[in-house]
């Protein structure tokens, strides 16, 4: 089992912080800032910078933390987040399957973070060592929650600008 949560955790982390430099820096044929910003302006998420940047950072910090196994309810936040305002802006429109724009790639990995956080990070991780763990079904519910709340904020705010 320790390695299991270690691998789970290291490769979704780390395609998170793929997904965030795409965001923040335009590594991996992303657009940066201000491409994102511009796809999320035309998309009707607004502002569209602030969004990109907070996107990005959600994404990077979320799937570092994750691959480290570092405050490991935070991360599951911050990507659970970033998981709502992709299904709510992006995917809701196209029903669940990825084959056609869907949202079940998203919520594959909202159940992972959610997996995580409820089970914990697992010995191989900074937060066994550091002795700070916290996991178990209320704090992988509270954590994912927290994100998603953050992500409707996130849709009122764009709502309110339009």
């Amino acid at each position: 089992m320790k390695i299991g949560i270690a691998v789970l955790r290291l490769v979704v982390g780390l395609l998170f912080v793929g997904h965030g430099m795409q965001k923040l820096a335009g590594w991996f044929g992303g657009g940066g800032v201000e491409g994102t910003a511009q796809g999320f302006e035309s998309m009707g998420i607004k502002p569209g910078r602030d969004n990109a940047v907070a996107a990005g950072v959600s994404e990077a910090g979320g799937g570092a933390l994750l691959a480290a196994g570092l405050a490991t309810p935070l991360a599951a936040m911050m990507i659970s987040g970033a998981m709502g305002s992709a299904v709510y802006h992006v995917h809701s429109a196209n029903g669940p399957w990825v084959t056609q724009g869907g949202w079940e790639y998203n919520a594959v990995l909202t159940a992972v973070v959610f997996a995580v956080a409820a089970a914990g990070p697992g010995e191989l991780s900074l937060d066994h060592a550091l002795g700070i763990e916290r996991s178990g079904p209320a704090v992988a519910l509270a954590a994912i929650g927290a994100g998603l709340l953050g992500s409707a904020g996130v849709a009122a705010r764009a709502r309110s600008l339009a």
